[in-house]
Order: structure tokens, then C-alpha cells, then sequence
């Protein structure tokens, strides 16, 4: 637990007198929204996704990116392009996820891109498969001042993490966790925070004891359980687990399955937070994984004109009147009560 209230004070740490009014102005505008029902935005996002890539090296089932399948492009995200997103919008952020679809690890600029976000003082996090958190990456994540390093291992033993993480090693993952642990003990580093992510499937439920103690092992910062999201889930879906808890869907009396979330015209994250795409484009959210809804491209405009533009007025002003008609919302766990987060 110390160690988890060390890394909140850091993410504290990241505040200052402009970005302490800007989540003022973002809360003030979201509860008066609320409550007149009219659409009221002030400020600029405190949180922000950018995306590195959408390329990854493994084929997961449920993931666009692993199944190859997206009808947006897959590239790189460009350092220039980067650069200018973080000097229009960086003295507002405090948080900033530089992982959207994909392998952040691929793009060649990742460690560049966490320095950058570190001098403007925001709190950098990722996800990765740790693949490629071999000893040297490991000194590399370690020395860019990464705040956040969250590794997928979903399922212990070969045969159980290979069922979803298609074409991955389990004992790669392993020795990515190892290095990082050590060289965050040589250099004397309390960061990043560690956090192996566990998403639990029909494939691995049996195993929440098991990896509860591997995680300890390791010496690992915190273990989470997540919960699966399915794109087709309404007649089932072979990897959905039977632990209620650990699931966003509950099974009918028909035997058909229905998402648990209510979906109420509300979503903090559409005054907050925004989604950069590889290549400049806005997006809501991170449920919108294709990019579906483009609400401004900064190749072409800049943030603030795109952040305060009519396309993303008039999709928060959808969010508080007809959410349950957009598609990306099906999925999301926006304002859901699961018990899906626990510390080892």
C-alpha cells in the first residue's frame, strides 16, 4: 500500500497553479452540465491518450490490432507530430497514456516521447506484452523517467497465456517483468509503478491464486484483474469467464447475454480526457479503437479549435441525451460498479 500511495503522490506532484484551475474549470462545467442539461465546456483535458502505433507482433482475438483487421491505417506515430500535440496542449496535462492499439515498444521514438512528456512534468504510463523489455530496454524504460509500466500476463503457464495472447512466450513476459524489477533496484528508482494486468478468462480463472503469488515473487508494484470486453457478445463467446465479478456481461434467462452496464447520458471522460491517434487523428475515448468517430485531425487544425470544435460539441451534447446509441458506448465501463481491481 506504500508503495501505491507513493505513485499517487507522484502523479500529485505533477500539479501546478494552471492545471489545478484547468480540472476546476472541467469540474465546474461537467456538474453544471448535469445538472441544466445544456452542454457546458471549459478547460482542457488534464489526461490524454497518444497513440505510439497501431502495429503489434502478437494476434490477439478480441484486439483490431492483433487480428489485423482495422479499417484505419497502421503506422508510427511521427516524433514532429508528437512535439507539436505536447506544446500546445502540455503546461494543462498531468497525465498522460502513451499507449492507445498496438505495441508502444515498436516505435523506435517511445523513449524519446516519455522524455519529452517528463520535461513538461506530466505522469507518463504504458501498456505493454513485454516482449521487447530485454535488459537494455529495461535500463532505457527505467532511465526516461516512465511513471506507469503496465504489463499484460494474462494467464500463467505457456498453454493458458498462448490461448489469448496468441504468438506471445509466457516466459518472455516473465524475464521482460524480471529486468525491469532489477534495473529499478540498481539505479535506486521508485519508478515506474509496476502493474501486471491480468484480464480474466474462462481459460484462466482457476489461476487468480496462482498469479496472486508469482506477483509477489517477482516484486511487482500491483496486480489488477480486468475484465474482457467482446465485440460480438450477445450469444456468448467461448473465453468469458464464469465469475460473475470478473465479467461485463450477465447471461439472460434465454440464454443471450446483455452488457451490465445501464449506460446513464453521462461520461466524465468527454470533458477530461481525449484519444490521439498515431496519425493526429481525435477521437472520444479509447472504446472508439478504429476510430469511427473523428472529431478533428491535428495534421491539420490545432487542438484547441478540434477540443472546442462543433463535431466534439455536438458528440458530448449525444453522450447527455442519446448514449445508448452510440456504438463505442456498449462496451465502456463508464460509472459500472465491478469489483474487476485488486491488490495482491
Amino acid at each position: 500500500m506504500l508503495k501505491k500511495f507513493t505513485d499517487n503522490l507522484n502523479i500529485v506532484s505533477k500539479l501546478s497553479f494552471k492545471r489545478l484551475w484547468n480540472i476546476f474549470l472541467i469540474q465546474l462545467s461537467y456538474w453544471l452540465t448535469r445538472i441544466t442539461k445544456k452542454t457546458i465546456h471549459w478547460g482542457n483535458p488534464f489526461s490524454i491518450t497518444i497513440e505510439p502505433t497501431t502495429s503489434c507482433n502478437l494476434r490477439c482475438p478480441e484486439c483490431p490490432s492483433g487480428l489485423r483487421q482495422f479499417s484505419r491505417n497502421t503506422g508510427m506515430l511521427d516524433l514532429d507530430l508528437y512535439k507539436s500535440i505536447l506544446s500546445q496542449i502540455g503546461d494543462y496535462l498531468m497525465y498522460m497514456i502513451l499507449y492507445f492499439q498496438g505495441e508502444p515498444y515498436l516505435n523506435s521514438s517511445f523513449f524519446d516521447f516519455v522524455k519529452l512528456a517528463k520535461k513538461k512534468r506530466i505522469y507518463t504510463a504504458t501498456s505493454t506484452n513485454a516482449h521487447f523489455l530485454n535488459e537494455e530496454n529495461a535500463r532505457k524504460t527505467v532511465g526516461s523517467g516512465l511513471d506507469r509500466l503496465i504489463i499484460s500476463l494474462d494467464g500463467i503457464g505457456q498453454k493458458e497465456y498462448s490461448t489469448y495472447r496468441v504468438g506471445g512466450r509466457y516466459e518472455r513476459v516473465l524475464d521482460g517483468i524480471k529486468n525491469v524489477v532489477k534495473i529499478k533496484k540498481e539505479l535506486k528508482s521508485k519508478t515506474p509503478y509496476i502493474i501486471v494486468q491480468f484480464i480474466v478468462f474462462k481459460s484462466n480463472e482457476h489461476q487468480l491464486d496462482e498469479v496472486r503469488k508469482i506477483c509477489d515473487d517477482l516484486g511487482v508494484d500491483e496486480l489488477q484483474f480486468k475484465t474482457a470486453q467482446f465485440y460480438n457478445y450477445q450469444n456468448g463467446n467461448h473465453l468469458m469467464p464464469s465469475i460473475d465479478k470478473f465479467s461485463r456481461y450477465r447471461k439472460l434467462p434465454d440464454g443471450t447475454y446483455q452488457f451490465k452496464n445501464s449506460l446513464p447520458n453521462k461520461c466524465y471522460r468527454m470533458w477530461s480526457s481525449c484519444v490521439v491517434t498515431w496519425d493526429g487523428l481525435t477521437v472520444p475515448c479509447c472504446f472508439d479503437k478504429d476510430a469511427d468517430y473523428r472529431l478533428g485531425d491535428l495534421k491539420e487544425y490545432p487542438f484547441k479549435s478540434v477540443w472546442k470544435g462543433k463535431l466534439y460539441s455536438d458528440f458530448r451534447k449525444k453522450v447527455f441525451t442519446q448514449r445508448k446509441e452510440i456504438d463505442i458506448c456498449q462496451n465502456c465501463t463508464e460509472g459500472m460498479n465491478l469489483d474487476n481491481n485488486k491488490l495482491f
